[in-house]
């Protein structure tokens, strides 16, 4: 009973391993592609759809404001552009650390 509990790893939410000894490599490498596919799949969507709802109240406001198309030709299109490439460093900042986490590891098994 007592070597079943050994063989048995459990895994954080860093996909690191709790047990000193684990027998399944390969179960950390699934964990590390699980958080990413589900970074891909939901932290992605999740900030564009802030984005969107940005941009969407910024436009309303200002249409409320009574600001003329220039507005929306110039200071709004270059709004949106800096909107979008914070949440583009943002997101990489998110999912980079996994993924060169991933290849760490598959390095150290290649040795």
């Amino acid at each position: 009973m007592k070597k079943k509990a050994e063989k048995i790893c459990i895994m954080n939410q860093r996909s690191l391993s709790l047990c000193k000894k684990c027998f399944n490599k390969n179960l950390k490498i699934t964990a590390m592609k699980t958080s990413i596919i589900i970074k891909v799949l939901f932290v992605l969507p999740g900030i564009l759809f802030i984005d969107y709802v940005l941009m969407s109240v910024l436009g309303c406001l200002t249409c409320l404001l009574g600001l003329g198309s220039d507005f929306y030709c110039g200071p709004y299109c270059l709004l949106g552009k800096v909107i979008l490439i914070a949440s583009a460093v943002l997101y990489l900042i998110i999912l980079i650390p996994d993924i060169f986490a991933l290849f760490r590891k598959k390095d150290l098994e290649r040795k």
